[in-house]
């Protein structure tokens, strides 16, 4: 991993400036963000996603649409969701043109291979925010992709102007198709012999994706989920060591090694706080842990060299974190 992939520190964080917020889609406006000074943001690149820094309380994380090595500005897309936590509705209903917040520079967590001879891309619903990125990206390098994007009607779709005028763009809409969804095993199994995968979309669908490319070689297969399917590592029972000042601290039944770490006055830093954004992501020196993130891959898993402590837990009686 690189420097990038490890935790960014409450200094790092960049005041910007909302400019200027556009409709995309029912319940989805486009959000772009610019530094209040004119300068230039950190570079980014396709996958990667930025922390927005909403209230003292309120932070979430959001996919950025535009990649770059010398940005002016951000942009997001949003969409309201009924079951919202907080993020989606004060964006919709608070957040106005000319407001400054804070946002942390941008992590991949999702990065584009750019080096296969051909790309399969898949979205559903706000999904395609990502993957949109990607194909921008794709197509600038002259490369070969594909795009499959599922959404429930046409006006739930955000980009469809732009998607509906390229060739290798497929639509599938819920809607016209009832009782059909997109064949994910046909698309995976019709694909080009090599091919990446990328799949970014609603729990559903990547677990149909899952199971589709379950087959393949993992390299070949990227996803990015928008909320944890592990649950929390909550058993307890174990200690956590600070490397840098030998402290130790049990964890009990009910509580992350975050909140304990919290509660005895360490500043962290965190965002999702469910395994899946990295903001938490640690280096991990001694002990068996019990990863319960959808960052990590199986390799590095394995690896056993960095853990997510908002939301994953210890196999073994004693971790040592470098902290």
């Amino acid at each position: 991993m690189s420097a990038e992939d490890f935790p960014v520190q409450t200094h790092e964080l960049i005041e910007v400036r909302l400019v200027s917020v556009r409709y995309a889609a029912r319940d989805t406006n486009l959000y772009e963000f610019q530094r209040p000074d004119g300068k230039l943001l950190p570079p980014t690149s396709a996958g990667a996603h930025i922390d927005l820094y909403l209230n003292e309380t309120l932070v979430r994380q959001y996919s950025l649409v535009n990649d770059g090595d010398s940005p002016s500005t951000y942009l997001i897309g949003v969409k309201r969701d009924p079951a919202s936590r907080g993020g989606s509705t004060y964006m919709h209903d608070q957040l106005r043109v000319g407001a400054l917040i804070k946002i942390s520079p941008p992590r991949n967590n999702f990065p584009l291979d750019e080096t296969v001879e051909h790309t399969v891309l898949i979205a559903g619903g706000i999904g395609i925010t990502p993957i949109l990125c990607m194909l921008q990206r794709l197509q600038t390098l002259g490369k070969s992709w594909t795009l499959h994007y599922s959404s429930r009607s046409r006006v739930d779709a955000p980009f469809l102007d732009k998607l509906s005028n390229m060739p290798a763009v497929n639509l599938h809409f819920d809607q016209e198709n009832p009782g059909k969804f997109l064949n994910l095993a046909s698309i995976v199994a019709n694909a080009p012999v090599g091919s990446h995968f990328y799949c970014c979309g609603p729990l559903p669908m990547l677990k149909a994706y899952e199971g589709a490319t379950s087959e393949l070689p993992r390299e070949q297969v990227h996803v990015e989920y928008f909320s944890s399917v592990h649950g929390l590592a909550t058993d307890g029972g174990y200690t956590v060591e600070i490397a840098s000042s030998g402290k130790a601290f049990d964890i009990p039944p009910g509580k992350t090694i975050l909140s304990v770490l919290r509660d005895a006055g360490f500043v962290v830093p965190s965002s999702c706080e469910q395994g899946v954004c990295g903001a938490c992501e640690t280096r991990l020196i001694s002990g068996e842990a019990d990863h319960r993130d959808v960052i990590l891959t199986q390799s590095e898993r394995n690896a056993n060299e960095s853990i997510m402590i908002c939301c994953s837990g210890a196999k073994s009686p004693r971790l040592v974190l470098d902290l």
